[in-house]
């Protein structure tokens, strides 16, 4: 018998109790009453929504800013407080989640588009459990189906009051939180290697032979806007497309085939990028959010989405993406971001960026450096992404068997 199992049968072994979340605390709401001018130049940090999308923690080295004045009422985000998404487009991606679990010195808003949660009881759960709790299958089938919708869902913080979790005793709590470290400890390994990997990318792309000459993209290529469709038309067979958000989740420096489809009626009312071209993502959160780019080299046209640019030139296409997707791309672009609640940027602005061209072979073998090392942090057959993914199985196993509590309401 394993420790968690000794300390069920000792601690509740008749199951935990299940109580809905309107009863254990209160919601909510993030930034009000803020225009476009308060997103630049403020004084205080907030919580984004990619932010909580993206982290079951919520990440802390914040560096986006919104203007608070001294007598403004906002909420501020607290230690152990529950952090939400408000919508999406499919009801399933609603509702995630992320916790504060660092106590922080200075004042933390949340973006307009979420909402937070807060315990009346702190010391009744564990931060750090919480943050797994929430994202656990069971918890996610409750939060989608407080979502309604047609093209874009939203929760109801109504339904969301009736949500019901179960409340373990702390000692199993923390037992569950110990089998969960070695995880954890792989993921910064890898958050290190990615970091590693950047330096060396901005490195080996920030040329400075004189011999080599600097252009802005504008000179050497053309970028054209998608056109606008929405999760919902997406098919699992069709015409290729990419959208937006699959730059994020799917896809790294290059791409020969989708997961996505369009009918052909729809495809063909749409933009597309061809064979050689970089995609690259040109709205989102924050800057950081831009700048995603993604070589297609398929065989057909890929239909792409309105918040991205296809990108043509004569240059390596890989080296392209590669560039792309660095801080010394990012820094050129960044006068030129119309910032508020999205940041975006127009074709006229990314123009503006200025890449090293170097002679198609140089091109070529700096991407082919810049890719092995990419395969070894992102490529999950192998490195660290494989001993993830082996640790990811483990995680999920101990997730579901150690978080599907017995209801002691129900004998």
């Amino acid at each position: 018998m394993s420790k968690i199992e000794k300390l069920i049968a000792e601690l509740c072994p008749n199951g935990v109790e299940f109580k809905e979340l309107g009863i254990l605390g209160s919601f909510y709401g993030g930034l009000s009453g803020k225009s476009k001018n308060d997103f630049q130049n403020g004084n205080a940090k907030f919580v984004t929504f990619m932010n909580i999308f993206s982290n079951i923690s919520v990440k802390t080295d914040i560096d986006v800013f919104v203007r608070i004045g001294e007598k403004e009422n906002q909420n501020k985000i607290e230690y152990g407080d529950i952090l939400f998404t408000g919508s999406s487009e499919t009801p399933n991606e609603c509702g995630m989640s992320s916790v504060l679990t660092e106590k922080i010195s200075e004042p933390l808003y949340l973006n307009s588009f979420c909402f937070g949660f807060r315990f009346i009881d702190k010391d009744l759960l564990l931060p750090d459990f919480v943050k797994f709790l929430f994202r656990d299958d069971n918890i996610r089938k409750q939060i989608s189906q407080t979502a309604s919708g047609v093209t874009r869902f939203n929760v109801s913080k109504k339904r969301f009051a009736k949500i019901k979790i179960p409340i373990p005793p702390i000692a199993i709590q923390k037992e569950i939180l110990s089998l969960l470290d070695s995880f954890q400890k792989l993921q910064a390994e890898l958050q290190a290697r990615t970091r590693q990997y950047e330096y060396y990318r901005t490195a080996l792309l920030n040329i400075q032979d004189t011999a080599v000459e600097w252009k802005t993209l504008g000179e050497v290529g053309k970028f054209v806007r998608g056109k606008r469709f929405v999760k919902s038309d997406i098919l699992t067979e069709g015409v290729p497309c990419i959208h937006y958000g699959e730059m994020y989740t799917h896809y790294h420096i290059t791409a020969k085939e989708t997961k996505s489809f369009l009918n052909p009626t729809l495809a063909a009312k749409l933009r597309v990028a061809h064979t050689g071209d970089v995609i690259i993502v040109a709205a989102g959160e924050t800057i950081e959010d831009l700048g995603k780019g993604v070589a297609w080299l398929g065989e057909v046209d890929v239909v792409i989405h309105d918040a991205c640019f296809a990108y043509s030139h004569n240059m390596y296409p890989q080296y392209v993406s590669h560039f792309f997707q660095t801080d010394l791309f990012r820094s050129q672009i960044k006068k030129n971001v119309s910032s508020g609640k999205i940041s975006a940027i127009n074709a006229a602005g990314l123009s503006t960026a200025k890449i090293p061209i170097p002679p198609i072979s140089e091109q070529k073998r700096i991407a082919d450096i810049l890719d092995k090392f990419d395969s070894l942090v992102n490529n999950i057959s192998v490195g660290i992404p494989a001993e993830i993914k082996a640790r990811q199985k483990q995680y999920e196993y101990y997730r579901s068997k150690l978080l599907n509590f017995k209801n002691i309401n129900n004998g």
